[in-house]
Order: C-alpha cells, then sequence, then structure tokens
C-alpha cells in the first residue's frame, strides 16, 4: 500500500485547518500558501473531503473552508479512505469479501496473514485523529507513533 500525494496533502489541509480554528471560513489561497501546495492540486482535493462531510464550504468574499466536525471527530483512516478508496494491502480483499474476487481465497494458505496486516493498518490509521496530530506538532518536532 502507498498513500498517494492526494491522501497526504488532504491530511496537511485538515491539520492546517484544525491549527488555525475560528468560526470564519479559510480561503484555498491562503492553506496553499501555508501549505506550500499547489491551488490547482487542492481544488481537486477539496471536493472529496467536502463530500466525504470533513468540510464546510462559505460562497462569497469571504468565502472558503472549514472543518465540519471538531479535529478530535476525524481519523486518518477516514481521511485516507476519502482520497485513495480504500486502505486492503492486496487486491482480494477489496470489498470486504475475498472468495468475491478470488477463487482460492477458501484455499489460500496466505490470506489470514493480509486480512492480519489490513486489520493492523485500519485499526492503526482509525487510531489517530487531527486533533492528535496537532498535538504532536505542538508538543515535539519528532514523530512517536508507534504500532
Amino acid at each position: 500500500m502507498k498513500i498517494s500525494t492526494k491522501g497526504r496533502y488532504a491530511l496537511r489541509v485538515l491539520v492546517d485547518l484544525a491549527e488555525h480554528r475560528s468560526d470564519e471560513f479559510v480561503a484555498l489561497k491562503t492553506m496553499a500558501e501555508r501549505q506550500n501546495i499547489s491551488k490547482k492540486y487542492l481544488e481537486q482535493i477539496v471536493p472529496l473531503l467536502n463530500r466525504g462531510g470533513l468540510l464546510i464550504t462559505g460562497r462569497g468574499y469571504q468565502g472558503g473552508y472549514k472543518l465540519s466536525k471538531r479535529p478530535d471527530q476525524i481519523t486518518v483512516g477516514e481521511v485516507l479512505r476519502l482520497t485513495e478508496g480504500d486502505l486492503e494491502p492486496v487486491t482480494c480483499l477489496i470489498g470486504g469479501h475475498p472468495e468475491q474476487v478470488c477463487e482460492r481465497a477458501a484455499d489460500c494458505p496466505t490470506l489470514p496473514v493480509w486480512q492480519g496486516l489490513s486489520k493492523t493498518i485500519n485499526n492503526y490509521l482509525d487510531s489517530i485523529t487531527i486533533q492528535d496530530i496537532v498535538d504532536q506538532t505542538i508538543g515535539s518536532s519528532g514523530n512517536n507513533y508507534v504500532i
């Protein structure tokens, strides 16, 4: 599994909004400048987050974006599923029914390995919130997330 720039940048946008949280909307241009991400690229990412219910859009002169939920209610797993699709390490687990994808699923000796990896990945990413990332950023300069 490899996380694309879309997934990584989506997380950065949400962390940026959490760090600069207020009742006002934040312009896309402002987020792009603060995160050093192309505004054009953010224009592709923000609609995904908006449709996924993570952002509220404000139109007009004072328009922009803000979080639709508190940062402690948004998980990394949720964000990555919106931007990446699924987080499965092998194709036979996509959709949750290996027997529908692979004719060997019933006799596959490695299937439990991939199911265990999938569970570990999903549980880990679902255990980290945007607020955790903000707190980690404020608390130290290193990354201490461990499995």
